[in-house]
């Protein structure tokens, strides 16, 4: 079933007026204002006071509770919990109530962790131990303006984006992705992440904003839909287009629980049992929207998207059919196997260890902390979690790649697919690819297929094209084909009564495969130009093992059906018509091409990590 992306809030962004950008984002510390550390005020038989945001893995709370007070016959009152859910989508006062010990739980994204580092970390009693993985984002975007075609054009642009926000880590893997800094592009910082003051309303109403970070419903609102162009009509902005999405970029924004230090070592069973209960409630919302999504209704399914509509209110989520199920379609769930990838798995480049360093590097390299206060990752005990929630989907799989019916997807997919490529050069018919010489490309590789799970990455060889237009000359003129013109040096060809380009690869390609310039003594280019495509094949093959084989010797996660070879041969050259052999080794490379792809045409199981 293709992905439906929620329409809550659409009524809110409808009717945007002026968007005041806010100031530039400030330390943590200032927006928290003085505090002190106060110790929890929670004892045996109490409620214990856990947050929530506005996002589809906090449903699963939500049903492992029974709703916003513990229920009887739930998740929770069955392990024994008693949990009172409160609203925490204003992260400072989130944090607030956290440091003066109202809950022991913070809720957010690794990077917004990372913001309230330092605070958080100004106690030993506060410090935070990330003890849960929820989900993975599916649905967070950045949308552009038409000139904007892959990431390598954001240089010098303007961005609007949300202070202290979820959007702030995705902008960073999407810089770090194109070799950018923060300093390579112009920030705008708004107050919301939607309605009046968010990112969406500054796009809409400032033509200088290149580009926004923005949530589904707002993203809809501003192109009319994921693979779509705004046309103006509608309230959408003419041009307007996804540059790039945690749709195929999944391992961007990764939701947490996080618990203060001093609580996780003095009650560490309730927090073991705040987890297995959420990872039993996952696995139930997954099944019975497999259900729903399979036969068209579930009486169960239903009552979930109920019952967040009545939390969210009607204001929010306005349909369950397709404001619900979006919101939770949005959420990929990584359950008990995503979360031992996530803590454990020592070669994960996206996990806990990568992610937490990344979140301290930026606060400190753009100033928004003083102090490097780290984040302290749990004691996990999977045999204990599946026990205590009775979890069935323990077991860790690997997504079969990305699927398609287009056999040019990969050769010829097209700058509309196309989220980035960078390239790497070779030596004339090389074959070979040595880690020891291409280790910092290869990692690269293995760096961006992690953090972009849920795109196709092609690895498309090229070759120059020289030899082949040399014998279609030689080959052309011996058969009385070309037309020769001019003087040598400056030479102009024609055939079949119009000028031969050497920039029109298609028409050179169309003119050998008939068969023009077949049957001359000096050489056949038809041959010339299969055997540099066959050339290519072989060398993006040999890259794409060659990638394989240093993430399997540096013991790094891969999914290697995620990588996909292509030959290209002459078609793609960057110098047409080479004037020496410096020119004519550019065109001897390897690209790699993160390239989207739809719903459809991915795989996935019932836990996305």
């Amino acid at each position: 079933m293709k992905r439906t992306f929620p329409h809550f809030l659409l009524a809110i962004v409808g009717a945007l007026a002026v968007a005041a950008a806010a100031s530039a984002q400030e330390p943590f510390t200032n927006l928290v204002g003085p505090v002190a550390a106060g110790a929890v005020k929670w004892k045996a038989g109490d409620a214990l006071e856990v947050p929530y945001i506005l996002w589809g893995g906090d449903v699963a709370t939500f049903h492992a509770n029974g709703g916003l007070n513990t229920k009887a016959g739930s998740v929770y009152q069955k392990l024994g919990l008693n949990l009172k859910l409160r609203a925490g989508d204003d992260f400072v006062g989130q944090v607030k109530r956290y440091m003066a010990g109202d809950t022991p739980f913070l809720r957010g994204e690794m990077r917004m962790l990372g913001l309230a580092s330092e605070v958080i970390g100004s106690d030993p009693r506060t410090k935070a131990v990330v003890f849960m993985q929820m989900t993975w984002s599916a649905g967070d975007h950045m949308v552009s303006r038409s000139q904007l075609k892959t990431l390598s054009d954001l240089k010098g642009k303007k961005i609007a984006l949300q202070k202290g926000g979820p959007h702030i880590g995705m902008l960073d893997d999407i810089l770090n992705t194109a070799k950018f800094t923060w300093k390579d592009v112009t920030v705008v910082w708004t107050d919301d992440i939607t309605g009046d003051k968010g990112p969406a309303a500054l796009f809409r109403k400032d033509a200088s904003i290149d580009a926004c970070m923005a949530i589904s419903p707002d993203m809809i609102g501003l192109t009319g839909g994921l693979d779509q162009t705004g046309s103006g009509a509608e309230g959408t902005v003419k041009g307007a287009r996804v540059l790039v999405s945690t749709a195929n970029m999944s391992r961007s924004i990764a939701d947490v629980y996080a618990c203060r230090k001093d609580f996780y070592d003095a009650n560490r069973e309730v927090v073991d049992k705040f987890m297995a209960g959420y990872l039993k409630a996952c696995e139930e919302v997954l099944d019975h929207k497999a259900e729903y999504e399979k036969k068209g209704a579930s009486p169960a399914y239903k009552a979930i998207l109920q019952q967040t509509q009545d939390i969210y209110g009607k204001e929010v989520i306005a349909t369950l059919e397709v404001d619900a199920h979006g919101l939770i379609s949005d959420s990929r769930f990584v359950g008990l196997p995503g979360n031992v990838v996530f803590f454990t798995h020592k070669g994960n480049p996206d996990g806990f260890d990568a992610k937490s360093k990344a979140a301290l590097d930026l606060v400190m390299t753009q100033g928004w902390a003083k102090v490097r206060a780290g984040l302290l990752a749990p004691t996990l005990d999977a045999e204990k979690l599946t026990r205590l929630g009775g979890l069935t989907k323990t077991a860790a799989t690997v997504k079969a790649g990305p699927e398609t019916t287009d056999p040019n997807l990969f050769k010829d997919p097209g700058s509309d697919r196309t989220i980035y490529f960078f390239t790497i050069n070779f030596e004339p018919n090389q074959e070979t690819f040595e880690a020891d010489v291409y280790g910092p490309e290869f990692q690269r590789v293995v760096d961006l297929a992690s953090r972009f799970g849920n795109a196709a990455i092609a690895v498309r060889g090229h070759t120059d094209p020289t030899k082949t237009l040399y014998d279609l000359v030689q080959a052309g003129m011996e058969k009385g084909v070309l037309q020769r013109s001019g003087r040598p040096g400056a030479y102009e060809y024609f055939i079949e009564g119009k000028k031969l380009e050497w920039t029109d690869s298609k028409r050179i390609e169309e003119l050998l495969k008939k068969g023009a310039f077949d049957g001359a003594k000096s050489g056949n280019p038809h041959e010339t130009m299969q055997a540099a495509l066959n050339l290519s094949q072989a060398r993006a093959s040999a890259v794409r093992d060659a990638v394989v084989k240093y993430s399997k010797d540096k013991g790094f996660l891969l999914n290697a059906a995620q990588l996909q070879p292509a030959g290209v041969g002459i078609l793609e050259p960057l110098i047409h018509k080479p004037k020496n052999p410096d020119e004519a080794k550019k065109n001897m490379r390897v690209e790699f091409r993160i390239l989207r792809v739809t719903a459809e045409a991915s795989k996935t199981g019932d836990f996305d990590f």
